[in-house]
């Protein structure tokens, strides 16, 4: 009598078939910040983000309901990724926040398409009827927030002057960061950015500083 197989190998296809199923999704995903990056969301096509895929528009529609969807999970994708690699803890005073934003600074110019695209992208938002407009806008206020709430704990811990504009400091922050970016993916040879970042926060934190003793 024949021995009875085990159901493994239906398992075992089942999972291949998954991670086959995932790795397409991340080039689809991958392709799209190259596409978003050189041309901008109007001017990019599914047709040809699935022909650089090496799949039919059909099969990236699989993955992705249409260009909209696409690009809200690129965006999701890229802001996930710097939440999980640098915003996951509380840091212990605002210096070592702005450590954080140099460090994030210093994998961006690792990531260039990444900074492309969102330059671009942002550009292009300014107009209400794009659909990005409402997610850069809610990232926006996201950061400021944030920003702002670190501020604000960091005037009761004593760390910082009482007399600072919180909510200036922030969009200031913020102004910096992406201006030196644009400048910074339009020539990268032109400045070490991490380097310039660091000064500029590092001037500020001196003047917002509290005296010591």
């Amino acid at each position: 009598m024949p021995e009875k197989k085990e159901p493994t190998s239906r398992k075992s296809a089942g999972r291949g078939s998954y991670a086959v199923g995932d790795a397409r999704r991340q080039k689809i995903l991958d392709t799209a910040v190259d596409h978003f990056g050189r041309w901008g969301f109007h001017a990019s096509s599914l047709a040809r983000i699935a022909n650089d895929c090496g799949i039919t528009q059909g099969g990236l529609l699989h993955h992705f309901r249409s260009k909209e969807d696409l690009l809200l999970s690129v965006l999701a994708q890229s802001e996930q990724h710097d939440i999980e690699r640098l915003f996951s803890d509380e840091p212990e005073s605002y210096a070592t926040y702005l450590d954080t934003l140099v460090a994030l600074i210093e994998e961006n110019t690792r990531r260039p398409g990444i900074v492309r695209m969102y330059n671009v992208l942002v550009g292009e938002s300014g107009n209400i009827g794009h659909p990005a407009h409402t997610y850069f806008k809610e990232r926006y206020a996201r950061v400021l927030r944030h920003t702002v709430d670190l501020l604000e704990e960091a005037v009761r811990r004593g760390e910082l002057r009482a007399d600072i504009d919180c909510r200036a400091v922030g969009q200031e922050h913020i102004a910096v960061m992406d201006g030196l970016q644009i400048q910074w993916a339009l020539d990268p040879d032109s400045m070490d950015m991490p380097a310039r970042v660091r000064s500029f926060l590092e001037r500020q934190y001196a003047e917002m500083a509290a005296p010591r003793g």
